[in-house]
């Protein structure tokens, strides 16, 4: 009787009603960790980018003569798991190029990133999953650099070699990633995920909009101290280009 009253008086309404309002919360909260994102965070993430870093250089994970050989590199600490079953993840992390025409001077100031649509920490059983990316070739640079870069399809990316007993030399991509999770160490191609320039992020930081060709190319500004470790540890790690 009730819900034939319902039907009568409008019910479908109300209940499309529910479902639309239900969709647009779940779209906020989707949304608040962007939201929520300040300054103090994009320095929490510089500072645990070049913990990640350490690590891996530290732990032989990543080959000097291979980390020699990037003209950029892109550290993605910590990245989510944001969907069961999908196979997709988000995070963010920052990324320093070599400066000069050819790519053989010091370390540029860090230009803040995100990535999406990573599935590694899924096939690792992880629910957050460490990154470490090298660019190296200039058009695998100038693809991040264009903003919004599919891996696989802007730049051709693969599984970094010597993280496993595979081959230790580079050749034929643009772009090597290496990843870590629940402390199992790999090389994953991450063809599929999407690389952004947090442009918010680097307002944060800088104190202005700058886009981030002018970061890390352009030498535009100075390293801000959250993200001096990174860069002084490049500069130690690898401080010359290979040829």
């Amino acid at each position: 009787m009730i819900e034939a009253r319902l039907r009568n008086t409008g019910y479908p309404l109300v209940r499309a009603g529910l479902s639309f309002l239900l969709t647009g919360l779940l779209a906020v909260l989707f949304l608040l960790p962007a939201f929520g994102a300040d300054e103090k965070k994009d320095e929490e993430t510089l500072k645990n980018a070049a913990t990640v870093l350490l690590d891996m250089v530290n732990g032989g994970n990543i080959p000097s003569n291979i980390l020699a050989q990037a003209d950029c590199i892109i550290v993605l600490p910590n990245v989510k798991k944001v969907g069961v079953g999908i196979g997709g993840s988000g995070g963010r992390g920052a990324m320093s190029c070599r400066t000069g025409d050819k790519f053989n001077g010091k370390w540029s100031a860090p230009a803040m990133y995100s990535i999406g649509g990573a599935s590694v920490g899924i096939q690792l059983g992880a629910t957050s999953t460490d990154f470490v990316l090298l660019v190296t070739t200039e058009k695998g640079v100038n693809a991040v650099l264009a903003d919004k870069t599919k891996l696989g399809t802007d730049a051709t990316a693969a599984a970094g070699p010597g993280a496993t007993a595979q081959s230790s030399s580079v050749g034929g991509a643009d772009v090597y990633t290496y990843a870590r999770a629940k402390g199992l160490f790999a090389g994953v191609s991450l063809e599929g995920a999407t690389l952004h320039t947090d442009k918010d992020a680097n307002e944060r930081i800088y104190g202005k909009a700058i886009p981030a060709r002018d970061i890390v190319r352009g030498n535009a500004v100075k390293t801000p101290g959250a993200g001096q470790p990174l860069v002084d540890l490049l500069e130690s790690k690898v401080p010359k280009h290979a040829d």
